[in-house]
């Protein structure tokens, strides 16, 4: 049985202005869909998310289809209204039509006949745009608490490069932001003696922490990378040596490293080179892997069973959802072509979508066929 179209659902969806945080019905809408085909619906609100879990079967195998219907604000300047999901020249233009309202169409299209066997569930989330403290992680952790862990899960992230189904994501890399403040002694530029330069401290550990690649990168991954974002003084005066001096720096990590093991190196810099210091880091996600195996085997058979084509597995970009599902299950990332993500004008050929529902019903034949 082919799957149903999924653009009368994609047009519902990016019809609901559903910036994060609000949800203005768009989770309603895909239960609506989902309840008339056997799937058990639980509305999820955490915080000020709004969530959506809904599960059809019972035993295992448990393919989990995973996404979001909030999206980052449209901005001006568009050719249609963002949120009017108007169709022209075969093309879908709608703040959400790639990332990700289309994938989660997409995902409703490919569940029309019931799988062969196991379970299929979908959790859906109204906060991977925003802070992410209330979406996924939480209904993940429900889902433990409820006897919901899935055997594998399939992020509809659009992770097509330039042809649909070309790029297969099984990891991505880790992010981690440092804030760091040297403290020196003020005074005047013509009697350094009697200063402390914290500017001077702050570049020698700058220097160390950017004087040599951290890694060459792995068989999956690219070398990390440490990019300093801001340095910032705020002395106006020309012979004044300041009191303080402050950089932000961010590091895109591989699996050769954790959030922990880059903080203990930043601070051994910060300790060598400037004894009064202050420190805060933030990390967004972990560096994570999903080694090939039967389940992104099984991705990479339906891609090649709808779109002829070979799929290459990457762990580029940003972060995703994905970082937390990992903590649970194998997981992987397979969705749309990602080129007007984010955009003035995002859109999609309604064949690619439709394209996309059949992919993701042969990825549901493969895992639970």
């Amino acid at each position: 049985m082919p799957p149903a179209d999924p653009l009368p659902l994609a047009q519902a969806l990016i019809r609901c202005r559903s910036v994060t945080p609000a949800d203005d019905g768009a989770l309603a809408a895909l239960e609506a869909a989902l309840a008339p085909l056997g799937f058990a619906c639980t509305r999820l609100r955490f915080g000020e998310t709004e969530n959506l879990f809904a599960r059809r079967g019972t035993e295992g195998p448990h393919l989990c289809l995973a996404g979001h219907t909030d999206v980052v604000p449209p901005g001006e300047g568009w050719r249609h209204d963002p949120f009017a999901a108007v169709v022209e020249e075969g093309v879908l233009y709608g703040r959400g039509a790639v990332d990700m309202k289309g994938g989660v169409a997409a995902f409703a299209a490919a569940v029309t006949a019931p799988q062969a066997r196991g379970s299929l569930s979908f959790l859906i989330t109204g906060d991977e745009e925003g802070d992410a403290k209330d979406g996924t992680v939480r209904v993940l952790e429900w889902m433990a608490a409820n006897g919901h862990t899935p055997d594998m899960a399939l992020v509809g992230e659009p992770t097509s490069k330039a042809r649909l189904g070309d790029t297969i994501k099984i990891g991505r890399r880790g992010s981690i932001t440092a804030y760091l403040t040297v403290f020196g002694t003020q005074g005047h530029v013509a009697y350094p003696a009697r200063c402390d330069n914290p500017v001077h401290r702050l570049v020698r550990v700058l220097h160390r922490l950017t004087a040599a690649p951290l890694d060459e990168g792995t068989e999956w991954f690219e070398p990390s990378s440490l990019q300093v974002t801001t340095v910032d003084v705020g002395n106006p005066t020309t012979n004044l040596v300041p009191a303080e001096a402050r950089a932000t720096l961010n590091i895109r990590f591989n699996n050769r490293h954790s959030a922990a093991s880059l903080e203990r190196w930043i601070r051994d810099a910060l300790e060598a080179e400037a004894p009064r210091h202050e420190a805060r880091f933030s990390c967004s996600g972990e560096a994570f892997l999903t080694e090939p195996g039967p389940f992104v085997e099984a991705l990479q058979r339906a891609v090649e069973r709808v779109t002829g084509q070979a799929a290459t597995l990457d762990t580029g970009g940003g972060t995703s959802d994905a970082r937390f599902i990992t903590r649970y299950c194998p997981v992987a990332e397979l969705g749309a072509v990602g080129t007007t993500m984010h955009q003035r004008d995002e859109c999609t050929p309604v064949a690619e979508l439709r394209d996309l529902a059949a992919l993701y019903a042969a990825v549901i034949a493969e895992c639970l066929g």
